[in-house]
């Protein structure tokens, strides 16, 4: 089935965790309007028929939804891994969200890291990463946002705005506080940014400081205090393999006990996708 853009990819393998992250993306797509595309990776060895027979599953799936939800579903098969595949997928086909579904760490996972950080990390847009459906089909009420003093904190800023606009969210900013006076003053521009922006836009927001060194942990208690349905966070720049060995900061955060979802941003995403939600 012939893909193209304006499109929230769900990466699909037939288990209940990935039906999680398409229920997350009908509510997602209910409120922008944009189509769904179902995308499932096959080994390379597999046989063209066994290619067309998980089209055809596909296919009725995607119909399935279709008629159950009222919202467009596209689907897709291809050849090659997780790891290579969903990226290589999402940043060609210019792809507006990514919505994936995981199992949290456990086992070699917390020796290799995070599988869907892994993920994550090669593509240009942003993610959503579920262990649980949603708590309903209607708002995302609370959004929990930690900023510190890294320029590309504004892309993670831009995404809340979106968030908050289109889903009449309160935005919780967490601010890291820092000895660092130039650290500080850099932190305090982006809180600065941030406040102007949701301002702008007529959000709701709350600000609450807390120290740089205890954030990810503040970050997860305060997305448990206020019941939050998304948290929303920025990926290590140039992540290496010693960053799944020793464990990000993120990996925590989106493998958090509490199973809240998580939206993670890369620095330099292409925000023109930002453009395809709110005008496409």
């Amino acid at each position: 089935m012939e893909v193209d853009s304006k499109i929230i990819v769900v990466p699909w393998d037939f288990t209940p965790v990935t039906d999680y992250a398409l229920q997350h993306a009908i509510k997602i797509s209910r409120m922008t309007h944009n189509d769904i595309c179902l995308l499932h990776i096959v080994e390379k060895i597999t046989t063209e028929g066994g290619v067309k027979a998980k089209q055809a599953a596909m296919n009725i799936k995607g119909n399935e939804v279709e008629r159950q939800y009222g919202v467009k579903v596209k689907t897709h098969v291809q050849r090659g891994t997780i790891f290579k595949q969903i990226p290589e997928f999402v940043n060609d086909r210019g792809a507006s969200l990514v919505v994936m579904g995981t199992h949290g760490m456990s086992g070699m996972q917390k020796i290799t890291g995070s599988w869907a950080l892994k993920v994550i990390a090669k593509s240009k847009v942003p993610y959503i990463v579920v262990q649980a459906p949603p708590d309903d089909q209607e708002r995302y009420h609370n959004i929990v946002c930690p900023i510190d003093w890294r320029a590309e904190e504004k892309e993670k800023l831009s995404m809340a705005i979106f968030m908050g606009k289109y889903f009449d969210s309160k935005i919780h900013i967490l601010k890291a506080t820092r000895k660092d006076e130039s650290l500080a003053k850099k932190a305090n521009l982006n809180l600065n940014y941030a406040v102007r922006m949701l301002i702008q836009n007529n959000i709701e927001y709350e600000i609450t400081e807390v120290p740089s060194d205890k954030l990810a942990e503040r970050t997860l208690e305060t997305a448990n205090q206020t019941k939050a349905d998304l948290i929303l966070i920025m990926t290590t720049k140039d992540i290496t393999f010693a960053d799944y060995v020793i464990g990000a900061k993120e990996q925590e955060i989106i493998a958090n006990s509490s199973k809240i979802p998580v939206c993670c941003v890369n620095p330099t995403s292409a925000y023109a996708n930002i453009g395809q939600f709110m005008y496409g």
